[in-house]
């Protein structure tokens, strides 16, 4: 099947008659890279689900002021990043817990998930992830499993190439040292 181009979706978003079509369109080619995206940052199948619904909620809903200053998928990244820190922050919150508590949560739940199957190796990566601060999780996630690139990334979060890079280097410097230490 083709691939449908991001102006065509939004030429048809557009159009009265052709929009629920274009949202159709628009989830057929992004849920899943969505939800990977938001699964790697919540870790919980049902937590990125829900996650996921409420941000193709935002989508539909602000797809009529979408300036097209940047890509569709950067943009909806972005609604989908900030989903996940607010969601992070509330389930800090509610639970009176510091970030690393949250991390040890989510940890606990990625070794009970029946959705996660990964080898070991990829459980301990994602172990690792979950050492890192929130900011180098989120840089490392969308260069390494994403395939971003860094001025698609500083779109997404705001933040500037270099201090990117950075964040990226030091991950893999923190992911290597955790590896390292649990064998």
């Amino acid at each position: 099947m083709k691939q449908v181009e991001d102006s065509e979706i939004l030429e048809k978003f557009a159009n009265e008659r052709t929009k629920n079509e274009a949202f159709n369109l628009l989830l057929t080619k992004y849920q899943q890279k969505i939800y990977w995206h938001v699964r790697r940052l919540v870790i919980d199948h049902d937590d990125a689900d829900d996650l996921v619904q409420d941000i193709f909620v935002k989508v539909w809903k602000y797809l009529a002021n979408f300036r097209s200053d940047s890509q569709l998928y950067t943009w909806m990244y972005r609604i989908a990043t900030n989903e996940c820190i607010t969601f992070l922050n509330k389930k800090k919150q509610k639970n009176n817990i510091s970030l690393d508590e949250v991390s040890y949560d989510l940890a606990d739940k990625l070794e009970e998930s029946t959705y996660f199957n990964g080898d070991k190796i990829q459980r301990k990566l994602q172990q690792a992830l979950l050492t890192l601060p929130e900011k180098q999780r989120l840089v490392f996630n969308m260069k390494y499993y994403d395939d971003l690139k860094y001025e698609e990334i500083s779109e997404i979060t705001g933040t500037s190439v270099g201090a990117l890079k950075a964040s990226f280097h030091l991950a893999v410097k923190k992911i290597e040292s955790f590896l390292l230490s649990t064998d």
